[in-house]
């Protein structure tokens, strides 16, 4: 059975629940809603795991804060022996309209200190990432608060549809590889 490790990225705190920068917790918990996965509390995060079609997906949303994921994502690697070319890590990307997704197989940290914490544990910028579009309607000097900020009424309102598409889209790449979830959900 292939086995993937999906990383969704968010700071814990009931301060962060509902903020645009914990856009990976949100996408992991819906998938976890939809294929019915419990969520544990374990060594670096809590984790769900669940089953799509003969495939495992261990759902991990870690607890280090953001600027320490790498630290977890390694710790469950090794621990599950996943490799890099079966994790996915879902983040949000101020660069890309709201709800937009973007699906690569490496790239820069584009400034999120979640995925510098990734690079840097993994020594390595080439691994599968998520990227969900928060938009950059912020004026200049209100990025912080922009992305630790609350999604606006539109925003809501639009989320639960966003969010069932993610899932679609982690599923893909854990049922038919990361170029059949490009060509097929990014941009959308």
């Amino acid at each position: 059975m292939k086995k993937f490790l999906i990383i969704g990225l968010g700071n814990i705190g009931a301060e962060y629940i509902n903020t645009r920068h914990n856009i990976g917790f949100k996408v992991v918990d819906e998938i976890a809603r939809e294929l019915g996965g419990d969520w544990q509390t374990v060594k670096l995060g809590s984790l769900a795991e669940v089953k799509v079609k003969g495939r495992t997906l261990l759902l991990l949303k870690p607890n280090t804060y953001m600027n320490l994921s790498g630290k977890a994502v390694q710790y469950w690697m090794e621990k599950e022996k996943i490799p890099v070319e079966n994790i996915l890590v879902i983040t949000d990307d101020l660069n890309l309209a709201f709800g937009t997704i973007r699906i690569k197989a490496k790239g820069s940290d584009g400034g999120h200190n979640g995925l510098k914490s990734i690079q840097a544990t993994l020594n390595s910028a080439a691994y599968p990432r998520f990227r969900f579009g928060i938009s950059d309607e912020f004026k200049k000097g209100q990025q912080v608060d922009y992305v630790l900020g609350v999604w606006d009424d539109k925003e809501k309102e639009l989320l639960p549809e966003r969010l069932k598409m993610a899932s679609k889209a982690v599923q893909e790449f854990a049922l038919a590889g990361l170029n059949n979830a490009m060509n097929t959900y990014n941009g959308k």
